[in-house]
């Protein structure tokens, strides 16, 4: 064991996961992902949530590293979800009479994944407990991502175990503070961690931060990435950012195409945007492109362009499957727009107008449809959506 201190007596048990190929079985992460759990050796030993269930032997063999044949008190459970639950049933089992603590909404999720500790403690917003020097400030930030979120506040040094909240894909190859990083290289696995597992809930993250602005923070732990003890403003900035949905200008450009005629279409409109002085464009085919990267492009960039050829007289289904998704998530402050390619039917346009009155978007220009090989009349047209498109986002 490597042993790493927050503080003198807080310590980071966490473990980098460089075998899953996808978190939450759907999102790439080509980088791994870090599990954290902190633990806080005091009068009353303290486990702040615990790791995914495959660390669980090197997890308990760390801990014992630690604090030898003492118990633990309580096990804080911050959030359910099993990458971070994952070793709760060991650890019970490990240390019989430890207190689970967690808010009302917490053992509802405990008993559903058939934990059933002997102990429990049911804080609410402001509760403090006492451990000795250390004492722990609990508030609850629920759909965070999961409806029992909550982060658990420790006052002496001032360090906010945020859960999931700040957290990042990316193993820890060897720097775990911020400090001690290069964070250019988190710049997008941050983001990335953001959109594709909080995005939607962005409402109840600004929430979130409105509700922890009074705390004093000196440190932030969060249950993935790196700890931030040196520059706590680029996470906490860049969450508010994002959650705030303040955009770049920028055009995302997303397309599917069978034989390459549709994306034809996507080619004239990119070029006529970078004609237009827009800088930022991203070009993605939705059949090599995974959602997780055009999701992160989404929040970032303020046009979208989509287009899809019809297919079975329906959308191109990997264009449908990123279009549900888009809805599920519901961002906010776009500009769209919407063209697409038929051989013998339509279908492919048809859809992506529903999609435009389900997403409520302001759509820049009128739909472009053409059947079969790209003509000169159609160019004509998607060279006026790509206008329409920078004309919008110019004068902002």
């Amino acid at each position: 064991m490597q042993q790493v201190n927050l503080t003198d007596k807080i310590y980071f048990l966490g473990f980098n996961d460089r075998r899953t190929h996808l978190f939450e079985n759907i999102w790439p992460i080509p980088h791994g992902i870090s599990y954290n759990s902190y633990l806080i050796v005091d009068d009353k030993i303290t486990l702040i949530d615990t790791v995914e269930r495959s660390f669980i032997d090197e997890y308990i063999d760390n801990i014992e590293a630690i604090i030898g044949n003492r118990a633990i008190d309580y096990l804080i459970v911050n959030h359910m979800e099993p990458d971070h639950s994952g070793a709760l049933k060991a650890i019970i089992q490990k240390y019989p009479d430890i207190t689970l603590v967690g808010n009302k909404k917490t053992f509802g999720f405990v008993e559903s994944y058939c934990v059933n500790p002997k102990n429990t403690l049911e804080i609410y917003d402001g509760y403090v407990l006492e451990l000795g020097k250390h004492r722990l400030q609990f508030q609850t930030i629920p759909m965070v991502h999961w409806p029992e979120t909550m982060i658990t506040y420790e006052e002496t040094n001032k360090i906010l175990f945020a859960g999931d909240a700040f957290g990042s894909y990316g193993t820890l190859d060897g720097g775990i503070f911020d400090d001690e990083i290069n964070l250019d290289f988190y710049e997008v696995e941050v983001m990335r961690y953001f959109t594709n597992i909080v995005g939607k809930y962005c409402q109840h993250t600004q929430r979130a931060i409105q509700k922890l602005t009074p705390l004093e923070i000196k440190m932030i732990a969060a249950t993935h990435g790196p700890i931030w003890r040196t520059d706590l403003n680029w996470v906490l900035s860049r969450y508010n950012k994002w959650s705030s949905y303040d955009l770049e200008t920028g055009v995302v450009i997303v397309y599917g195409s069978m034989y390459g005629k549709t994306q034809e279409m996507a080619e004239v409109i990119a070029r006529r945007l970078a004609e237009r002085g827009i800088k930022n464009i991203r070009v993605c085919d939705v059949s090599k492109t995974h959602l997780s990267y055009i999701i992160n492009y989404i929040f970032k960039y303020n046009g979208f362009i989509v287009g899809s050829p019809a297919y079975n007289n329906e959308l191109f289904p990997n264009v449908e499957i990123l279009l549900s998704t888009i809805e599920h998530m519901a961002p906010k402050n776009h500009y769209l727009g919407l063209f697409g390619n038929c051989s013998w039917n339509g279908g492919g346009v048809k859809n992506l107008k529903t999609f435009a009155e389900n997403i409520k978007w302001e759509q820049v220009y009128n739909p472009v449809e053409e059947k079969g090989a790209l003509k000169p009349n159609t160019k004509e047209e998607l060279i006026k959506l790509a206008d329409a498109m920078a004309d919008k986002l110019l004068s902002e």
